[in-house]
């Protein structure tokens, strides 16, 4: 079954990763710093190597967003995020495994869940 990993993230200290970024992540200590940048490096490694992790793309900046909307036959494009929230997508992996609770146990591995989101979805138009 495939899954999409949504992390979710501070506009305002936007960076990848975004948990160094986070007014949180740079209180930390450096070598806790680095514990989480080597766990999200193992994780891919870890998801690379056991053929679950399809893809993982960090996204730009809400900032340089923009959003399309077509109305009665008129594209307007406007600037910035979809929506107006503190937290915004940041990223996303796509995974394939074998269940609902593999795909849990992922996302709480990603170091952005200790300071924002992971939301899982299903991704079942890829099966």
């Amino acid at each position: 079954m495939k899954y999409l990993l949504l992390i979710h993230s501070n506009p305002i200290t936007w960076g990848h990763p975004s948990f160094l970024n986070t007014e949180e992540g740079q209180a930390l200590p450096k070598k806790a710093r680095d514990a989480l940048a080597a766990q999200l490096e193992k994780l891919l490694q870890e998801l690379d190597d056991s053929g679950e992790l399809i893809n993982a793309v960090p996204l730009d900046a809400p900032s340089d967003t923009r959003v399309v909307r077509v109305r009665k036959g008129i594209r307007a494009t406007t600037d910035g995020p979809y929506s107006e929230a503190k937290e915004q997508l940041a990223g996303v992996f796509l995974i394939d495994v074998d269940t609902a609770e593999r795909a849990e146990e992922i996302a709480a591995t990603i170091p952005e869940a200790e300071f924002y989101a992971v939301e899982v979805r299903k991704a079942s138009v890829f099966d």
